[in-house]
């Protein structure tokens, strides 16, 4: 897959482990992790442009998926595979 993921996240969050399961299993290869816990501006980054504070958040394509649960949502919805694509 050639569509870009990038995911806000920390070492220990159970949260961001899950999502990114459910990426891999999807077959995406490559996930811009940008750790908030190593890089506090980051978080702050992360807070400005999502409006959230926890994580993951996760981008792909550059449309805001949400969090795991909101990964997991879409999924379920049928409109996780259509946005890996690109479509």
């Amino acid at each position: 897959m050639s569509i870009k993921i990038l995911m806000y996240a920390t070492a220990v969050c159970p949260y961001c482990v899950r999502a990114e399961a459910l990426l891999r299993r999807k077959g995406v290869t490559e996930i811009e992790k940008i750790r908030i816990d190593l890089d506090p501006a980051q978080r702050d980054h992360m807070m400005a442009i999502t409006g959230l504070r926890t994580v993951p958040q996760i981008f792909i394509g550059g449309t805001h998926v949400g969090g795991c649960d909101d990964l997991y949502a879409l999924d379920h919805a049928g409109k996780l595979d259509t946005l890996l694509a690109g479509s």
